[in-house]
């Protein structure tokens, strides 16, 4: 293959290869940042400001200080190399005053003149110490004898020693002379700003992030039908704004709601005022079999109008309070034993749950009608988590087949060989329920039942 053939493809195969590692890192990275918005806003303050610090501290240590040490330890290397100069043009006295002196009040240096013994051996060198390097890097340029230095022994003294033809020199120089030793002033100033900034800034964040977590509550409580109490528009501008903007839409909303109540409340009034007058026009007609079957029509036709008007209506603005699961399912269960059914309930977890009982009463118990009316025995199971309540009811009847699982919540489908073929019934009673779950912002999930039959699960976030 020639170069002008493998050029093509192998870009292809770098550019694959560069999306896949891009893949890759973007998978890890939101893998190991935090999802929420209050550390998220902390992480990009807080970053900027670590590196920004990081780059300066480099900078000061790597440059400024290095350099400022440098030539410290220069100056102190000149200093000792004059006192080795001095030592040998000065006459040699016995205890050497002239020169300690000279280099006590011109070098600050203190010199002792020792025996002619060896130099003591090379001691533990520090990992990282620019004082270190540099004064022997510039002592040993000026200096031709050998040479000890100490460094770590004493804090506030550096200590050389030079081998001399008959003697050794001993000098102890300050430490601050060789050694930018105000540098922990630089670094306690840029931490303590840098823990104020970062103080304002939490607590600033906090009071921004705050109205958004109210927002986001009252959202979820409005979702779930319940009241949402003691909100109003606060933090930012743009969080105003989605504030109002929330609130009107939830008046719109209740305000919809209104209207169609009052609807068909009227409705409902005329409606049932035909039907009551159908009522008594039957009662003056004489008993036979033609009455009866009239009087059959119209308690139908009352119970489809019920059924209707119930389902148009939706929620009636019936409000949320601690309901007792346990005892709602207790009473389910004795509910399908009167209507011949053979039945079962438990609850697990705790029972009190904040709902709209009556709603959610309705909402299962058109499931449990539903399964008594095709099925001889059901099971009523309640269990509650730290997130959701679900309620399941299982039969052993003849179930629905999973492609029309869906289909069944249409209002007013009645399926030709399933089980919600009923003579009286209207067809709304599983889209009432899922009306009713979703009011409290959850769902009704139908699956295979254990029994043999249908499993219908209310599943509510509590």
């Amino acid at each position: 293959m020639s170069v002008a053939e493998s050029g093509p493809s192998g870009l292809r195969v770098l550019a694959a290869w560069l999306r896949d590692a891009n893949t890759r890192f973007a998978a890890w990275f939101n893998r190991v940042t935090p999802k929420g918005l209050y550390p998220r806003s902390l992480l990009i303050i807080v970053t900027p400001m670590v590196i920004l610090q990081s780059v300066v501290a480099f900078v000061f240590m790597e440059r400024h200080y290095n350099t400022v040490t440098r030539r410290l330890s220069a100056a102190v290397s000149q200093d000792i190399s004059a006192v080795v100069a001095l030592y040998d043009l000065l006459p040699k006295d016995k205890d050497f005053t002239e020169l300690r002196r000279v280099a006590w009040r011109n070098l600050a240096l203190n010199v002792t003149v020792l025996p002619p013994d060896p130099l003591p051996p090379p001691g533990p060198k520090p990992f990282f110490s620019v004082l270190d390097s540099s004064l022997s890097r510039e002592i040993g340029r000026r200096i031709q004898q050998p040479v000890w230095i100490d460094t770590v022994g004493r804090s506030n003294l550096i200590e050389v020693r030079i081998k001399m033809e008959d003697a050794v020199l001993r000098i102890f120089a300050p430490r601050n002379a060789a050694y930018a030793s105000n540098s922990h002033i630089f670094i306690l100033w840029m931490v303590g700003t840098s823990l104020v900034l970062l103080t304002v800034a939490i607590l600033f964040l906090r009071n921004q992030i705050r109205p958004i977590e109210n927002l986001a509550d009252a959202a979820e409580a409005f979702g779930k039908g319940r009241d949402v109490e003691n909100f109003r528009p606060r933090g930012a501008r743009e969080v105003r704004r989605a504030a109002i903007a929330f609130l009107e839409m939830k008046r719109r909303i209740e305000r919809q709601i209104e209207q169609r109540t009052t609807m068909l409340a009227g409705v409902s009034h005329d409606m049932r005022t035909i039907l009551t007058r159908f009522k008594l026009e039957l009662a003056f007609l004489e008993e036979g079999p033609e009455t009866e079957a009239l009087k059959k029509d119209v308690d139908e036709l009352a119970g489809m109008l019920e059924a209707y008007l119930a389902f148009a209506r939706g929620d009636p603005g019936e409000q949320a309070v601690l309901t007792d699961m346990a005892a709602l399912v207790e009473d389910l269960r004795l509910n399908a034993e009167r209507d011949g059914a053979i039945a079962q309930a438990s609850f697990m977890g705790p029972p009190l749950v904040e709902v709209k009982g009556d709603q959610l009463k309705r909402c299962v118990g058109n499931l449990v009608n539903n399964a008594v009316r095709h099925a001889a025995r059901v099971a009523i199971t309640g269990t509650r988590d730290a997130r959701w309540l679900m309620v399941s009811v299982d039969d052993d009847g003849p179930g629905i087949p999973e492609a029309k699982r869906e289909e069944v919540f249409r209002p007013f489908l009645r399926l030709d060989d399933a089980r919600n073929q009923d003579d009286g019934g209207s067809g709304l009673g599983l889209s009432i329920a899922r009306d009713i779950a979703r009011a409290h912002g959850g769902e009704v999930i139908l699956a295979d039942s254990p029994m043999g039959g249908l499993r219908a699960t209310v599943r509510i976030p509590v």
